[in-house]
């Protein structure tokens, strides 16, 4: 058998093929395919994660909304803002003074979730004074009305109380109940006749006509006027 010589084998070995390189477009191409990979799993990740922080915060609301204890306690932390007095002659609306006179709103609030003030009767209509509903109607307590009506119909009461402030007699009436006042018009020493709980802030004409109708000689009026119902609205 023939000897390779040295020189024929360094030949061969030089004709041999090395290892192919890649090419820049195939290694363009491998980074284009793993960059796709790497965008469509973080948008995948993305999109089931805002979908799972949508449908938890949906959860949560719908328990909220569902669940009157959860309205209920919300509701008697806040208080109601307004009442709505519906009279005989129209809408009166009032803003009630929580913070200033929260007992008496209370009360208020109380009194108008038993119906106490629906088919109450304005029994005393005093011009440039008050309209003044009540349960019930003493004649004795005339001659008091009047007095009061002439004497502060000759004060100065520019720098005084405003008028359609809503209050209710710091006396309280045997069988009464709760009594409702409203201004017509700025009163000395208001704060110690009546306890003053709201303003209206809507339906001032209502009082003005209510204020205008014909009374008798004790402020009666001769044509009933009367609450048809009260009702509260809460803070949202």
């Amino acid at each position: 058998m023939a000897k390779i010589k040295p020189q024929a084998l360094l030949l061969q070995s030089k004709k041999k093929k090395g290892p192919s390189r890649i090419s820049v477009p195939t290694i363009m191409l491998y980074g284009l395919v793993v960059a796709m990979m790497v965008f469509f799993l973080f948008a995948t990740y993305r999109h089931w994660s805002r979908r799972s922080m949508i449908q938890t915060h949906d959860d949560l609301s719908t328990t909220e909304g569902d669940n009157p204890f959860i309205e209920h306690k919300r509701s008697d932390v806040d208080g109601p803002k307004y009442a709505f007095i519906s009279t005989s002659k129209g809408l009166i609306t009032v803003e009630l003074y929580k913070d200033g006179s929260p007992d008496i709103v209370d009360e208020f609030v109380d009194f108008c979730q038993k119906g106490h003030f629906k088919g109450m009767q304005f029994n005393r209509v005093i011009k440039h004074f008050v309209i003044h509903g009540s349960k019930i109607d003493k004649p004795e307590a005339t001659e008091n009305w009047t007095s009061r009506g002439k004497h502060y119909s000759r004060l100065d009461t520019s720098l005084k109380h405003e008028a359609f402030m809503l209050g209710t007699s710091k006396t309280k009436h045997e069988g009464g109940g709760f009594d409702l006042f409203i201004t017509t018009a700025p009163i000395p020493d208001l704060n110690d006749k009546i306890n003053v709980f709201g303003h209206v802030i809507k339906g001032e004409d209502i009082v003005q006509e209510i204020e205008e109708v014909d009374t008798d000689d004790r402020y009666r009026p001769k044509t009933p006027v009367q609450i048809n119902e009260v009702t509260l609205k809460y803070n949202t």
